[in-house]
């Protein structure tokens, strides 16, 4: 039996064989796959250890048991060690299967965010990266690896001015799922921009309207305003007998 495994069964108390002690190193390599399942990024084992308080040693001894596990089920995903950590990914047999429903899956749905961006490629293009960032306010380089991957959009060209910035336009794809034969049959884009009367009840509506201090407007003098001298006394020829 290796030290590894001694550590272990000193540590959660149990001797050789004791079904306690196995059942406690089930609960810990359950512990593990809860953890590392929602981890966005690979869990190191130092972490793992620390979180389940248990011997590095062990954690590193317990994950390589999961790995091999399911391997050996035949499972369609695996638990691997990258980047310094352990993460679950996919098995490398099954990548077309992935690729399919991540590249060709169509039934989930736009964001509101690409909605919006695809829109404005529709509308102008050809246009860039900058261009789009420029009429959104915020920057458009994951909405747009979302549409290309859904094969709504596509590299058109590159624009002639300074770094030659890549163009963006709309494809076959983005007319079928539209129903449209070409881009011709997009809407009128006035038929969404409000007309003048709707602006302009809009501003009268969010006018601020100043509020003046009518005492103050009219110069009547506030209690705290000392009070106006009286005429001077006269003097000398000027005086009363």
């Amino acid at each position: 039996m290796s030290d590894a495994m001694s550590d272990d069964q000193r540590d959660i108390g149990t001797g050789s064989g004791s079904d306690d002690g196995l059942e406690q190193i089930a609960e810990f390599k359950r512990a593990i796959e809860a953890i590392v399942l929602v981890a966005h990024d690979p869990v190191p084992a130092e972490l793992l250890a620390q979180l389940i308080e248990e011997p590095v040693t062990s954690v590193e001894q317990w994950c390589e048991e999961l790995a091999a596990g399911y391997v050996d089920a035949g499972a369609g995903f695996q638990l691997t060690h990258i980047a310094g950590g352990w993460r679950f990914q996919t098995a490398p047999d099954l990548t077309p299967w992935v690729e399919r429903f991540l590249l060709h899956d169509q039934r989930a749905r736009l964001s509101g965010a690409a909605l919006e961006t695809l829109a404005i490629v529709a509308y102008k293009q050809p246009i860039s990266r900058s261009q789009i960032a420029s009429i959104r306010g915020v920057d458009p380089d994951g909405v747009l690896r979302t549409l290309h991957a859904r094969g709504y959009i596509d590299e058109v060209g590159r624009d002639t001015g300074p770094g030659q910035a890549v163009l963006f336009g709309t494809t076959a794809t983005f007319l079928e799922k539209l129903g449209l034969a070409s881009l011709d049959d997009l809407p009128a884009i006035a038929e969404f921009i409000p007309s003048a009367e709707v602006v302009e009840a809009l501003e009268t509506g969010l006018r601020v309207t100043p509020v003046i201090d009518i005492s103050t407007a009219t110069g009547t003098p506030q209690p705290t305003d000392p009070p106006s001298p009286g005429p001077a006394p006269p003097f000398g020829d000027d005086a009363a007998p």
